[in-house]
């Protein structure tokens, strides 16, 4: 797979556009430039890989804004020790970016053809590392809890009680929410058991955060 001079040179002026959008998080900035996001969509759209916007990757899916990637990834803050689940691997280019930035990633996918493409796509740009599980995110994935931080990539209607019971004391969870199209990106701090801190932020889009698993 190619990733040559271009497309280096587009990835920092994408973060540079990021950054003027104010991301400040300078690991985060790193990442992105560091991930050759036209690797993670399909041809017909690889000459915009590096505008910041959103691309559909097939299944209904999309591949978020980069700026939406690194709102999120700035949020939950991951640090190199952290065990970080992602609920809705999609493309893979989120769970890239975490896994540029802490140390043990776990991401559920509920499509299963969307599971496999991607899976079989990190193992061939050597992000092996990142751990792609097939199932229902509502559930999370109670065999590798708990986690440092969860960050779910899709807009929900409410917090799902598996995902909290799987966050540390101290972690936290970023979750768009929200009825409407629009939802509000949401910061949960678990501060000790069975009590949470609930920060809100801006608004922001995103596909369904649904239940269940896709054949």
């Amino acid at each position: 797979m190619i990733d040559n001079f271009r497309h280096k040179g587009l990835r920092k002026k994408l973060v540079s556009t990021i950054k003027s959008k104010g991301i400040t998080n300078e690991r985060v900035l790193d990442a992105i430039g560091q991930i050759p996001r036209h690797l993670f969509l399909d041809k017909a759209f690889e000459e915009w890989a590096y505008k910041d916007q959103a691309f559909p990757i097939g299944q209904g899916q999309t591949i978020s804004q980069p700026y939406t990637v690194a709102y999120q990834t700035e949020l939950i803050n991951p640090q190199p020790q952290d065990k970080i689940l992602e609920i809705g691997t999609g493309s893979g280019y989120q769970a890239c970016v975490l896994a540029l930035l802490s140390k043990k990633i776990y991401s559920i996918e509920r499509q299963k053809i969307l599971f496999e493409k991607t899976n079989k796509l990190l193992k061939s740009i050597g992000f092996e590392r990142v751990r792609t599980l097939y199932g229902d995110g509502y559930l999370g994935a109670p065999r590798f809890a708990p986690f440092d931080k969860i960050l779910i990539t899709a807009g929900a209607t409410r917090v799902p009680e598996k995902l909290l019971e799987q966050l540390k004391v101290g972690g936290n969870m970023v979750i768009p929410i929200g009825n409407g199209d629009d939802k509000t990106m949401t910061r949960i701090t678990k501060t000790a058991e069975d009590e949470y801190k609930t920060e809100r932020f801006g608004l922001f889009r995103f596909v369904p955060f649904k239940e269940g698993e896709v054949d």
